[in-house]
């Protein structure tokens, strides 16, 4: 593994551990020029998945817009990177784990929806702003209307 500080083309693995998903093994890294540390993960390569946008067009599933989406929402939140990671894993789980190879859009910002309702209001309300696109308060009020019964429960 390339050293990206130095670009040595040689490393020595340090420790390896699975994550608390199993599914991904993270490993520190040392590089034997500059003796700098590293981590690196290793996760299982998973077959395409296409993403059918609200126009129709289809475009290759991406994680990391679905990790950056969140993180946007979860700005100034008591929201920890390890409960990003998470999350953003249980996404990525479910949309690979369907024996579809399509997906829509819609969906996806459904399921980013739940889980950020689970893990913070705030970064849920945040998130839906953009996603449910309020044209004015009145549909603001509504979602936030959705969210209290959601919490009553």
């Amino acid at each position: 593994m390339r050293c990206m500080f130095c670009g040595c083309l040689d490393s020595r693995v340090l420790d390896s551990r699975p994550t608390e998903e199993g599914s991904v093994i993270r490993r520190r890294r040392e590089c034997p020029e500059c003796g700098k540390r590293f981590t690196t993960y290793e996760k299982i390569e998973t077959s395409p998945v296409m993403v059918v946008k609200k126009d129709g067009s289809r475009q290759l599933f991406e994680i990391d817009k679905v990790r950056r989406g969140i993180v946007k929402a979860c700005e100034k939140c008591k929201v920890s990177v390890e409960q990003i990671e998470h999350v953003v894993n249980d996404i990525d789980r479910q949309v690979h784990s369907s024996l579809d190879h399509e997906i829509s859009s819609i969906e996806i910002g459904e399921i980013i929806m739940d889980k950020l309702m689970e893990l913070d209001q705030v970064a849920y309300v945040r998130f839906a702003s953009v996603y449910r696109e309020f044209k004015d308060i009145d549909s603001f009020m509504k979602e936030l209307t959705t969210l209290l019964k959601k919490t009553d429960k």
